[in-house]
C-alpha cells in the first residue's frame, strides 16, 4: 500500500474509511508480508491522527507475528514530516519501521 500526495481533507474519516475497513480486513488474514510506503508532501493534523490510526493497526498486526514494514519518505529538510515519522517510529513496538531521507 503506498500514499503519496497531499491531504488537508475535513473529512478524513469519510474519505479513507473505505481503505481503513480494506486494511482492518487485511490485517486479519495470513499474509507473507505486507509493506506501507508513505510519502506524503503535506498532511494536516487530522489526517496526522488518521495515518497514526493506520500505522497502530499495522503494529497490532506486527505484534501477532505477521512481518509489517513501514517505509516513511522524508525530505531531510522537511522538519515536520521528519518528525513526525520519527513520532510514529518511536511508538510503534513490532513492526518494522524505516524513516528513508531524501531531497
Amino acid at each position: 500500500m503506498k500514499f503519496t500526495g497531499e491531504s488537508y481533507l475535513e473529512d478524513v474519516i469519510g474519505f479513507f474509511k473505505d481503505i481503513n475497513q480494506w486494511l482492518d480486513g487485511f490485517l486479519e488474514t495470513d499474509f507473507p508480508c505486507f509493506t506501507f510506503d508513505c510519502a506524503m508532501l503535506y498532511f494536516n493534523s487530522s489526517t496526522t491522527k488518521l495515518l497514526y490510526n493506520i500505522v497502530r493497526a499495522m503494529d497490532r498486526a506486527a505484534e501477532d507475528g505477521k512481518k509489517v514494514v513501514v517505509n516513511w519518505f522524508a525530505d531531510e529538510d522537511d522538519d515536520i514530516m521528519v518528525e513526525c515519522g520519527e513520532d510514529f517510529k518511536d511508538e510503534m513496538e513490532f513492526l518494522e519501521f524505516n524513516l528513508i531521507m531524501g531531497n
